[in-house]
């Protein structure tokens, strides 16, 4: 656990100064002037130590968005089609919210529970990456997280 340099008292920084919080006036906020950090109330919570998406170096990385919708917390209950585009659609309210699109995107990691539902579940990715589609890698996963069908995320660039 690397903590140096990150501690901070009652809004001081350890070096004894006021410490910024970094937010500006979107989702996004910054830890330091090389990463920022994307939070939008259009794609689930964290659940977790981890952040929805964070832009380093002109790169967006995503955390793994799994079919819960952002308005309920909930799963959604369906079958690979359903779970697969409410996925998609929370990784679009991240993109949005940093800024990027899916035309930005360069690589997804997708995580299915099942390899049977491949087909299924390109039908609907397809629908988010029509032309010049990025890097992928798909792999079938023995479980996931509240027992989903489906796991991605993604990687997108701006440069």
């Amino acid at each position: 656990m690397c903590l140096s340099g990150r501690i901070r008292k009652k809004g001081k920084a350890a070096s004894g100064r006021r410490a910024d919080t970094g937010r500006t006036g979107s989702g996004i906020s910054k830890e330091n002037q090389m990463t920022k950090i994307v939070k939008t109330d259009k794609a689930p919570a964290a659940i977790g130590p981890y952040s929805q998406g964070v832009i380093a170096g002109g790169f967006l990385y995503t955390s793994g968005q799994i079919a819960i919708d952002p308005a309920t917390q909930k799963v959604v209950e369906g079958d690979i089609k359903v779970q697969a585009r409410r996925v998609m659609e929370n990784l679009c309210a991240i993109l949005k919210e940093a800024g990027y699109e899916t035309k930005d995107v360069v690589k997804t990691v997708c995580f299915l529970k099942n390899m049977s539902d491949f087909a299924a579940f390109n039908g609907i990715y397809g629908e988010y990456f029509k032309a010049d589609a990025p890097a992928r890698s798909c792999v079938a996963v023995a479980s996931l997280p509240k027992d989903v069908l489906v796991e991605v995320e993604v990687i997108a660039y701006k440069g």
